[in-house]
């Protein structure tokens, strides 16, 4: 058990908190980057990230092989041509799958230490 952990760490180091809301964002379906922006802002309003911010962040992903760019475009009189279209990989989805097992992690020990509420389960 240790030792999956420990790989997966070597895999997919923690991600930075907009790089996770974009791969929840994606794991939805395919998005532009102002639709990825929308989802964030009804998840966690304070979570949007600036426009430069967002940006840097999907060529950094796209970089790292996390999102790539979508094939598929809608309808021509639903789409505008100068929106970019992403999807999440495999492997961004490992790597999402393990930043939530991290945070889940991170909670338990909130809650043991008193820093939240206990489960009530």
């Amino acid at each position: 058990m240790g030792m999956d952990r420990d790989r997966r760490e070597r895999e997919h180091p923690p991600l930075r908190r907009v790089e996770f809301h974009i791969l929840l964002s994606l794991a939805a379906g395919e998005r532009h980057g102002y639709g990825i922006i929308q989802d964030i802002e009804a998840r966690d309003e304070k979570a949007v990230p600036d426009v430069g911010t967002m940006y840097r962040a999907l060529a950094r992903m796209v970089e790292s092989r996390l999102i790539e760019a979508a094939a598929r475009r809608p309808a021509a009189e639903a789409d505008d041509e100068r929106r970019n279209y992403y999807r999440i990989t495999d492997a961004g989805r490992r790597a999402a799958k393990t930043e939530a097992r991290r945070l889940e992690m991170l909670m338990r020990a909130a809650r043991i230490g008193g820093l939240l509420p206990k489960d009530t389960k």
